[in-house]
């Protein structure tokens, strides 16, 4: 294993973040070789943000309306983190290396639970 790649916790370290602004597609990408693409839409609904997640079990709010949210800026928050600005005004998610990493490995499945979980409220990505 290369210890270059991996932060002091054992966790791959992000190496590289990148915007492709035309699909609005945000890339991660890991010192284990790891690359993960996530749409904006997703980045926007799984905000790590209290006004997304809570501040508790069972307070998860869900998001409609965000098909079409673009990231418009990527500011850096010490060297574990940066913040995401939307097109909607949304800039209070922190996006840790490892909250990226997490939804890297999880994306179906939390996607699909997203989907579900507007769908059970009656709410569209529209």
């Amino acid at each position: 294993m290369d210890k270059s790649a991996y932060d002091h916790a054992g966790r791959p370290e992000a190496v590289e973040i990148k915007l492709r602004r035309a699909d609005q597609v945000l890339e991660v990408a890991y010192g284990d070789g790891r690359r993960f693409a996530f749409p904006a839409e997703l980045l926007r609904v799984e905000s790590p943000s209290a006004e997304v997640q809570g501040h508790g079990p069972g307070q998860r709010v869900y998001v409609a309306g965000k098909r079409h949210v673009a990231i418009t800026g990527i500011d850096p928050v010490g060297s574990y983190a940066v913040r995401l600005r939307f097109d909607d005004g949304h800039d209070t998610g922190l996006y840790s290396w490892d909250y990226f990493y997490c939804l890297g490995l999880t994306q179906e499945k939390t996607w699909a639970g997203y989907l579900e979980g507007i769908a059970a409220r009656g709410l569209s990505r529209d």
